[in-house]
């Protein structure tokens, strides 16, 4: 399998791993987003999804950075019905 170079693509992919992951894991992003500790319950999610990303794309085009902010787009900015105390 050719690995992504195209950051638009690999945009696509970021975004449809992190949605899995919301997806599969909805009660931990609710209780995360509510006590503001959803990067410590996704830990696990988050880094198996990572490592699955990073294996399909090119490092050349910032994987990292690409990753990062696909988890703050879905995962977070998604999230802004549930009630907390970090809106």
């Amino acid at each position: 399998m050719a690995m992504i170079d195209n950051p638009e693509q690999a945009r696509r992919l970021a975004r449809a791993i992190i949605s899995d992951v919301a997806i599969y894991n909805r009660e931990k992003v609710e209780s995360g987003i509510k006590n503001d500790n959803i990067f410590d319950l996704l830990q696990d999610e988050l880094e198996e999804g990572r490592q699955h990303f990073f294996s399909r794309v090119a490092p050349e085009i910032n994987p990292g950075a690409i990753y990062d902010i696909a988890v703050v787009d879905v995962l977070i900015k998604r999230s802004g019905k549930i009630e907390s105390t970090i809106w």
